[in-house]
């Protein structure tokens, strides 16, 4: 899983591989962007008064990870009938964790229009599913990992409400669109910018949805956008594609979009920027991302 240039989509084509990994006798499933190796488990050190999903940490070469266990992070509580667990190493939102799970499947390619919104799920899942692949003798569940890490660190930033300084009043006066799939991450948007001043913000669960409002309101005039946030992995479309498709349109190339998702890193940049995205940022940098909202909206950035 280390080298993974054999298996990296093109940019904008609304294609998505993920791993499927089990627990108990339930499929989820996690962007294979986010993994960067599998391994066996190994001796875990535990760390005093750490969070209950936290098994405790290990050295991995040379950096130190905490290992998440997932069954207690969903609340899983049945038996598996796998004799030994498997660790994925992750990298999302800036830092990397070891996921604990009970078994690794296989690779998946699908499309992102092939995924659904998670509708009523059992054991309490709700809150960590981004999305459902439904096949023919099985669903597969999306798991979201940010979520889960929000739990265990909710002030991964320092302080989720960065606004100290004085307000531009001018803010109130801008249009923001915001095309998120996580409830978690919509709500602490909204909290976020509606402290920051902005008044009009408008939110999508999927590139989809976004796409229709902009082809159907704001081309015609109807509406109006001054930018437009977007994460990368929603349902039906994600974010590469949907800035692809705007970028690509003469009419509606003007609005800025800052692509805002847990797959900004060094080595998968280029991806956003291939799609004509005019900012990129990791979550969960608040400040940040208003800093850079402001720059867009009224320091004239090209």
């Amino acid at each position: 899983m280390e080298n993974k240039k054999g298996i990296l989509l093109d940019s904008g084509t609304n294609e998505v591989e993920f791993l499927e990994f089990l627990i108990s006798d339930t499929s989820f499933g996690i962007n294979v962007l986010k993994v960067r190796e599998i391994i066996n488990p190994t001796a875990i050190t535990k760390v005093p008064h750490s969070h209950p999903n936290i098994e405790g940490i290990i050295e991995l070469r040379g950096e130190v990870l905490p290992v998440i266990s997932l069954r207690k992070a969903l609340s899983i509580d049945s038996k598996s009938s796998y004799n030994e667990d498997k660790f994925i190493v992750s990298e999302f939102n800036g830092m990397k964790v070891i996921l604990r799970v009970d078994h690794v499947t296989q690779i998946h390619r699908l499309s992102w229009s092939q995924m659904d919104k998670p509708a009523s799920l059992n054991q309490g899942l709700e809150d960590h599913v981004t999305g459902v692949i439904k096949q023919e003798e099985k669903m597969i569940l999306l798991v979201d990992v940010e979520k889960i890490i929000y739990d265990i660190y909710p002030n991964m930033e320092g302080s989720l409400n960065p606004i100290s300084r004085s307000i531009n009043p001018e803010r109130g006066k801008k249009n923001i669109v915001i095309a998120e799939d996580s409830p978690m991450l919509r709500k602490l948007l909204q909290e976020t910018l509606l402290a920051a001043g902005f008044e009009h913000i408008t939110f999508f669960e999927n590139g989809k949805e976004t796409w229709d409002y902009f082809d159907e309101k704001v081309r015609n005039g109807e509406s109006k956008v001054d930018l437009l946030i977007s994460d990368i992995e929603m349902p039906q479309m994600d974010g590469h594609h949907l800035t692809k498709m705007l970028k690509e349109d003469r009419s509606l190339t003007s609005v800025p979009i800052i692509i805002f998702s847990s797959l900004i890193t060094d080595h998968l940049r280029h991806k956003g920027e291939m799609v004509g995205a005019d900012a990129q940022i990791s979550k969960p940098q608040l400040t940040k991302l208003i800093d850079l909202m402001d720059q867009f909206l009224f320091e004239d950035v090209k």
